[in-house]
């Protein structure tokens, strides 16, 4: 499953796309609020459910949950609702927005039906997106890059039975203090960054470096076919030290350090200034 947020007239709805059943799960916190403008919307939420119950109807029932990203920047358990279900609960809603709201709703799943079916769309949408952040064509170039790589790794790991979350972390963390002597918090924290994503704020050479520990401890892992925890956190830290070599290698020629306390955007300001690329 993969979170994200979309964007409804300016409001943030946190959504879940689940690959297997090929579907949108949205927030119904986020979507009573953005329909009510209620600033008690989970209980506006909460009465809403026991009038449902009360009238008899299966909808609250069916309601399911699952964990997702809150202001802390941890992710609790919160009542999701599917595409069908939320077209459902809408008409229990009375609000303005709610014809809008449902259009937008058709439009995100179609967005995604079509992504699917060509993987283009994806990387278009991506693209447009960094650049409305104020990336340079050269960094989104590499981040996208980076994508594609990460997805190698982490699907590499599937195929051995290793768990996304708490398996995933471990390993990158691993990969992160060989090459750049820190820990993903201990990058975020030397970068200033909080809930921020930690890729989206590493310079190019930095995306470089991170991109050829994955690729080789992929590759490796390929040929080695790790079968333990521990086998695969030695071709992690294994692997972790040919991006390491690199920077010691690079640092070394140029007389300055790789890892950054920059933003990524905020290297590429002061580039410009610079007049640089």
């Amino acid at each position: 499953m993969k979170d994200g947020i979309k964007i409804f007239e300016a409001r943030k709805v946190r959504t879940i796309w689940d690959e297997e059943t090929e579907e949108w799960y949205f927030s119904i916190i986020n979507v009573v609020e953005v329909l009510t403008d209620t600033d008690r919307p989970r209980k506006y939420w909460n009465d809403l459910k026991k009038k449902l119950q009360k009238e008899g109807s299966e909808l609250s029932e069916k309601i399911g949950q699952l964990k997702m990203p809150a202001s802390d920047g941890k992710k609790y358990k919160t009542d999701v609702a599917n595409t069908d279900q939320l077209f459902r609960l809408i008409q229990s809603i009375p609000s303005p927005k709610a014809e809008p709201f449902k259009l937008w709703i058709a439009q995100v799943a179609k967005e995604r039906l079509d992504q699917i079916q060509d993987p283009e769309l994806s990387i278009e949408q991506a693209m447009m997106d960094y650049k409305r952040l104020g990336y340079s064509d050269n960094w989104i170039n590499q981040r996208l890059k980076s994508i594609e790589i990460r997805k190698d790794l982490t699907d590499e790991w599937k195929s051995r039975g290793l768990v996304e979350g708490i398996h995933f972390a471990t390993l990158t963390d691993i990969i992160y203090k060989t090459w750049a002597d820190k820990t993903a918090k201990e990058y975020k924290q030397f970068k200033g960054l909080k809930k921020e994503n930690l890729r989206d704020n590493m310079t190019n050479t930095e995306l470089v470096l991170n991109m050829l520990a994955e690729l080789s401890t992929k590759r490796i892992s390929e040929t080695k076919n790790p079968d333990s925890m521990v086998e695969h956190s030695k071709v992690a830290k294994q692997r972790g030290e040919i991006a390491r070599n690199a920077r010691l290698e690079l640092e070394a020629k140029t007389g300055e350090k790789v890892i950054s306390p920059l933003s990524a955007k905020k290297v590429i300001l002061k580039n410009k200034d610079k007049g640089i690329d």
